[in-house]
């Protein structure tokens, strides 16, 4: 084991060093393309959004107040719940996919009948639109008519209330959010196998470790980098969700599946525009606040593998 670490700090070494001479030999204006477009797509709208949501605007005018939206938003009845759905929301699907997709893509990278085809059924759901599989999966989990209810109750089992419970609203929106973004979770576990050196696993297999040994001390390690990635964009997804939780039970029933993103579009349908817009940089506060820290600890992490 101590072979393949020694290996393993080589290559992240040569990697460093070959990064830092390709980036010392373009000129600086290189980057101006990209800066003007991430100015003007980013940097530009999230400034004004800060400031509009100091303001009661509208579309031809606007008068500064303040604070008052942020006061105004934290005072919402059901802002705690919504916050609460949204980091559980978030977390849990995060988990799951990161779980899932690893245990998928060894799976995967393994001797299976008709690998090619079951890698394009796990990723499909990735390609249809979110809207359309929010409105498909409401469909099926209607508690009387719904096919998953139905099949349950041909083998005698009765099915729960998916969509109209409080209790498990939430929860089923969870489950659906996981099977749609799990392919893109094994994708990238997949291209993190394919760039596992196969001298670490037949110097593993030398030294008499077995399958459990292998995962633990070179699969589970190498297949970090991947790791972070599915935890990042999957949580930074989950705490920005809302499309998929709107076309399934528009927050309900009554406010038990509501998070932020769907209160923020409740505040604009009822013409409250600088207050949605706080909502939005509350929003944004919440995401960089969870996301950026927990991205430095798992970069530091990545450098000790």
């Amino acid at each position: 084991m101590a072979v393949i670490s020694t290996a393993r700090k080589n290559k992240n070494q040569r990697h460093t060093y070959s990064s830092l001479n390709v980036a010392k030999s373009y000129p600086s204006w290189f980057y101006a393309p990209a800066a003007i477009i991430y100015a003007v797509l980013f940097l530009l709208p999230t400034l004004l959004s800060f400031f509009f949501s100091l303001t009661r605007w509208s579309l031809f005018d606007w008068q500064f107040i303040g604070f008052d939206n942020f006061a105004q938003f934290f005072s919402e009845p059901f802002l705690i719940q919504g916050t609460l759905n949204t980091v559980f929301f978030a977390f849990f699907t995060s988990g799951t996919k990161v779980v899932l997709g690893m245990l998928l893509a060894i799976w995967l990278s393994g001797a299976v009948f008709a690998k090619s085809y079951l890698r394009a059924v796990i990723f499909f759901p990735v390609l249809v639109s979110t809207v359309g599989v929010g409105i498909t999966f409401k469909a099926l989990m209607q508690p009387e008519d719904g096919v998953i209810n139905a099949s349950l109750n041909f083998f005698g089992i009765e099915g729960p209330l998916w969509l109209a419970d409080p209790g498990t609203a939430l929860f089923s929106v969870a489950l659906v959010d996981v099977w749609r973004g799990v392919g893109i979770a094994t994708v990238i576990y997949l291209a993190g196998l394919a760039a596992i050196p196969q001298e670490y696993n037949e110097a593993a297999i030398v030294d008499g470790a077995g399958k459990l040994t292998k995962f633990r001390h070179i699969t589970l390690p190498l297949l970090f980098p991947a790791t972070s990635t599915v935890i990042i964009l999957s949580l930074i997804g989950g705490l920005r969700s809302f499309d998929l939780i709107w076309a399934m039970t528009r927050g309900g029933p009554g406010f038990a599946s509501d998070v932020l993103a769907s209160i923020i579009f409740k505040q604009y349908q009822a013409g409250f525009y600088g207050l949605s817009t706080a909502g939005n940089v509350v929003l944004f506060i919440l995401v960089t606040a969870i996301v950026y820290p927990l991205n430095r600890y798992l970069n530091k992490k990545e450098v000790d593998y």
